[in-house]
């Protein structure tokens, strides 16, 4: 579904990503780990196309997005939702209005259609009697559910996640994760997720690969991550990050 190749991006005189190279398999869920700054955001902005690399390329569907630009690149983004770090919910809107944000800006959907599935989508992360509720009314754990409830408004065949539970309590943690696993087997999307999360992220993941230096250093199964015997991987999975 997703493929980066040889990806390079420096800012001014400091290198982010020094060649990164990591396929991310249709239908599956793929966590990046890596230690805080170590550029697992800034790789998630060149997957969406919001950021172009020094180098290197990024395949979805077997299309390069670096080369695109336009309506091209417009029609690849709409495959793809993002939960972002802080949710990005528009405080102005309500519940409601947030999620059907994206259909009735990006699509010519009728009335009762946008109804129909917005209904729909809060009802799949457990939301629906919240959905005239402002963010500000809202906890943590429910402004996430809202985010997830609007990248999966569109019916997007892949879905980025942006360090989702930053801020939460653990028990929160593990109730956004399995929301996660469980829309995702509802919908079928192919999950990416940023995380520092170690190591409740093993249990929702198909895959995990660790950033580290600007390269993946590692790609396995959560249990071949846990057993490897890199002693990066060991240390960042106990907790010491390794300089670099």
């Amino acid at each position: 579904m997703i493929e980066i190749r040889n990806l390079h991006k420096s800012f001014g005189k400091q290198q982010v990503l020094k060649g990164v190279n990591l396929s991310i398999q249709e239908g599956e869920v793929t966590a990046i780990i890596g230690r805080s700054g170590g550029g697992k955001s800034v790789l998630l902005k060149h997957i969406i196309g919001l950021l172009k690399p020094d180098r290197g390329s990024i395949l979805i569907k077997g299309e390069d997005i670096t080369k695109l630009k336009g309506q091209r690149l417009d029609e690849i983004r709409a495959d793809i939702g993002v939960v972002f770090q802080g949710g990005a919910l528009f405080d102005s809107m309500t519940v409601y209005e947030n999620v059907a944000f994206p259909l009735r800006e990006k699509t010519k959907l009728g009335k009762k259609e946008i109804h129909d599935r917005v209904i729909q989508a809060l009802g799949d992360v457990g939301l629906e009697e919240m959905q005239n509720k402002y963010p500000a009314e809202l906890s943590g754990g429910m402004r996430k559910r809202v985010a997830l409830a609007r990248a999966l408004i569109g019916k997007p065949k892949i879905i980025l996640f942006d360090e989702p539970t930053t801020g939460l309590d653990p028990i929160l943690v593990r109730s956004i994760h399995k929301l996660i696993r469980d829309t995702q087997r509802l919908y079928g999307f192919t999950g990416l997720i940023i995380s520092h999360e170690i190591p409740e992220i093993f249990e929702i993941s198909d895959r995990v690969a660790l950033l580290h230096d600007g390269r993946i250093i590692e790609v396995g199964t959560p249990e071949e991550i846990q057993k490897s015997d890199n002693i990066v991987v060991k240390n960042f999975i106990i907790g010491i990050e390794s300089g670099g």
